[in-house]
């Protein structure tokens, strides 16, 4: 997948666990752990916002474009 969720870093910096971030954003932790794992599909701009707002940090800090190899 080219785009690669960042969160855990982000998180890792901050210090801040998954629990006291799904509290702050209000976001249960099972959606929490999908998109911190990598698993999601989508990400909706409200909840990016308040990712972004829980963390002091700005959208392209959690996602990243990484490019396939051709193969």
């Amino acid at each position: 997948m080219p785009i690669v969720v960042n969160l855990d870093v982000v998180m890792a910096r901050r210090k801040m666990s998954l629990n006291e971030l799904a509290a702050k954003v209000d976001l249960t932790l099972a959606n929490l752990s999908i998109l911190k794992n990598n698993h999601a599909k989508a990400v909706r701009f409200t909840t990016l916002e308040a990712i972004c707002k829980a963390l002091d940090c700005q959208p392209g800090d959690i996602l990243e474009f990484v490019p396939e190899a051709d193969e």
